[in-house]
Order: structure tokens, then C-alpha cells, then sequence
């Protein structure tokens, strides 16, 4: 079957991540759909607004922090069989070589009267990582089909150069949803990497409650949503999508150059160094998909 015939009438969708931005626009999708949902999420603030926001009649919402494996343990408990897994969570920050807390902890937060730390490994790669463990098995159990999405980032595909740690950890998401989508390859369990463009979400500002307009080049988090229904009903695995300032040719263009590093032994992140620059022009300019 189709990887799109989770989005039905009494099927059930946890997201996490889902209390806003894309996470939340795919909790909303699945509602048109009829499905039960269940957003998890580490802000209880959010939470709230998006119950408030999908209604709350078939949604429940839990707030852990998915870099908990315990927390996952009882997530699993309260939330039970699940079609469809969106694991979504992930934050993102800049930082400096020297500067440990960049690598390990992501920001400090204050958040429902309550201090806490991000990790930026322990949520955006290991996020992944224990919804998967948690999951899998349940999914593979199961006799229905079911279906995973897991958020990456082109920061993890393209890799451009300033923000290195969150890079790698979206790499390394890359990397376990490739070999997730082949080891389930003959199951019932379809999966997808989804590659949002640049969006207007809350690591750009536009945070639950906030008046601010949206950039003109972002794409709306709903837009994102419905690329990856589209993307799905056409049963792909790599789901990139553009937005209002860069195509989907652009960013083929982009990973071609970027993988041309290896094959033709350029120095690393080549687009970005001054010895390549009007070399890599020309590339883009000329190179035809």
C-alpha cells in the first residue's frame, strides 16, 4: 500500500517536535485526515496553544524531552500503537571551536518558571535515535502499515560553513533515516527523510504567539506539510523541499557540487572558499538537470 494510507480515519499519528512549526502543521494535516494524534514536546506553554490550535477532541499531548530515553519508556505506555511516527524534535544554535557547551549543550532555556539545557546532540540526533528504539519494534509488531518520518536539515546534506555541530548532528540524522528506509525495506513500515527549506518556524522567529510576518522567501510551515503528502503519495524517501527563494533544481545543483568535493579532490566546502567561487558559479550557471 501506498505510504500515504496512514492519513486515514482512525489511525494514530505521534509527532514530536509537534507543538509548533512544521511538526505542528503535520499534527494538522493528520487531523483533516480523521487520525488520532499525540504531540510530544518539552514546552508546556506550546503544548497548550496547540491543543487549543488542533482542538481536542482525538488529541493528547505529552511534554518529555525526547533526549530522555526514560521518558520514551513512558511515553510509549500512555501512547500505545502508533501508524504513523514523525520524529521532528530539534533545536539549533551557532557556536565557536574552543567552546564545549556549543557541542554539548545547546542553550539555556527558561521555560514554565523552570530552568533547563538543551543538548544538541542528545536532541537532534539521539532525539531520533530513542523514538526510533522505542518504536521500531512496536511498528515491526504490528500486521497494519505504518510509516516514519524523521526531519532533517540541507545543513546536513550541503553542509555550508558557520554552524558545524548542528550540522553534523543532521548529518548523522541523514545517515541512520538511510539505513532505517533499508533495513525495513520488505516490512510494512515505509520511511522518509523530509528536508524542510528554509521555513518560518521558531528557529526563525516565529515562535507560538508571535506577531511576526513572515520572510518572504520562507515558506509557511503548512506548506511544508502538504510538499510532504505530495512527496509521499509518490512514495519517495528523499523529500526536499524548496521554498520561495530556492528551487528544487538549486538544491540538486548544490548537492552535486558539494559530493564533486570527493570525486574531483577539491578542498572541503568549496563553494564557500574564494579559490573556487567564480568556478562554482559558472558550474551552477551552466549545469543543466
Amino acid at each position: 500500500m501506498a505510504p500515504i494510507s496512514v492519513f486515514a480515519a482512525g489511525k494514530t499519528s505521534l509527532i514530536t517536535g509537534g507543538a509548533s512549526g512544521v511538526g505542528l502543521a503535520v499534527a494538522q494535516l493528520c487531523r483533516k485526515h480523521g487520525m488520532r494524534v499525540s504531540i510530544a514536546d518539552n514546552n508546556a506553554e506550546y503544548l497548550a496553544k496547540a491543543k487549543e490550535t488542533l482542538g481536542s477532541k482525538d488529541v493528547e499531548t505529552y511534554e518529555i524531552d525526547a533526549s530522555k530515553l526514560d521518558q520514551w519508556a513512558s511515553l510509549k505506555a500512555k501512547v500505545g500503537k502508533v501508524d504513523f511516527l514523525m520524529l521532528n524534535a530539534g533545536i539549533g544554535l551557532k557556536g565557536s571551536w574552543g567552546d564545549s557547551d556549543y557541542f554539548h549543550k545547546a542553550r539555556r532555556l527558561f521555560l514554565d518558571s523552570r530552568f533547563f539545557r538543551n543538548y544538541i546532540f542528545d536532541t537532534n540526533f539521539f532525539g531520533v535515535v530513542n523514538g526510533l528504539n522505542t518504536f521500531v519494534p512496536v511498528l515491526q509488531s504490528q500486521d497494519e502499515p505504518s510509516t516514519i518520518v524523521i526531519t532533517g536539515s540541507k545543513q546536513g546534506i550541503t553542509n555550508p560553513p558557520g554552524n558545524v555541530a548542528y550540522n553534523a548532528s543532521k548529518s548523522a540524522v541523514k545517515t541512520i533515516a538511510e539505513h532505517l528506509n533499508f533495513d525495513l525495506k520488505d516490512t510494512k513500515t515505509s520511511v522518509h527523510l523530509l528536508v524542510p527549506g528554509w521555513t518560518f518556524t521558531g528557529l526563525s522567529g516565529n515562535t507560538p504567539g508571535s506577531n511576526k510576518e513572515k520572510p518572504a522567501g520562507a515558506w509557511a510551515a503548512e506548506q511544508v506539510a502538504d510538499y510532504l503528502y505530495k512527496k509521499m503519495e509518490q512514495e519517495k524517501f528523499y523529500i526536499i523541499c524548496p521554498d520561495n527563494d530556492v528551487t528544487e533544481e538549486t538544491d540538486k545543483k548544490r548537492m552535486m557540487w558539494s559530493v564533486g568535493d570527493i570525486i574531483n579532490e577539491r578542498q572541503p566546502l568549496s563553494r564557500w572558499r574564494k579559490e573556487y567561487k567564480d568556478e562554482a558559479a559558472k558550474w551552477m550557471d551552466q549545469q543543466k538537470l
